[in-house]
């Protein structure tokens, strides 16, 4: 069972391949039957994520190339993924690639203001938002007055 779950923890989100599907959080489960049979749960980033299908295949394949072919994909939609997820090590690894990692997602009545962010590049908080929009819809962009690299910063959510 451990083995099957490393399997497809190990498989990358290909929107950021920086990080696997465990580090960002959308892996939620994964079971193996008496027969062999393997179900796995994982929560899209926000509803209509394009990257769903590939990681659904990439998935599926990784456990084909481990041998197990009777696999069934499923989409969980609640609790909704939040950025709260993502674990240290996938921040970490967000940040090693340039990648402003999010800070804490507001829950209930808090709304979270986001002040600054930190240059993944040079650690200066001397930023500035570029776009709302990103390279994809998770993310915007954000440039560093200090070192003047433009840079991904993953929205909290």
């Amino acid at each position: 069972m451990s083995a099957v779950r490393e399997v497809v923890a190990a498989v990358q989100d290909p929107e950021l391949p920086v990080v696997t599907i465990e580090q960002l959080g959308i892996l939620r489960d994964v079971r193996v039957d008496d027969g062999g049979h393997v179900t796995v749960d994982i929560t899209p980033t926000y509803s209509g994520c394009p990257a769903m299908d590939a990681i659904r295949a990439d998935i599926e394949s990784a456990l084909a190339e481990y041998g197990i072919h009777s696999v069934d994909v499923l989409t969980v939609l609640a609790p909704a993924w939040t950025t709260d997820w993502i674990t240290p090590d996938g921040r970490a690894a967000l940040q090693d690639h340039g990648i402003a990692p999010p800070g804490p997602a507001a829950h209930g009545t808090v709304t979270a203001l986001t002040l600054s962010v930190r240059c993944p590049h040079c650690g200066s908080p001397d930023t500035r938002e570029l776009s709302r929009f990103g390279s994809t819809a998770c993310k915007a962009l954000w440039v560093c007055r200090s070192c003047q690299e433009p840079f991904d910063h993953m929205k909290a959510l």
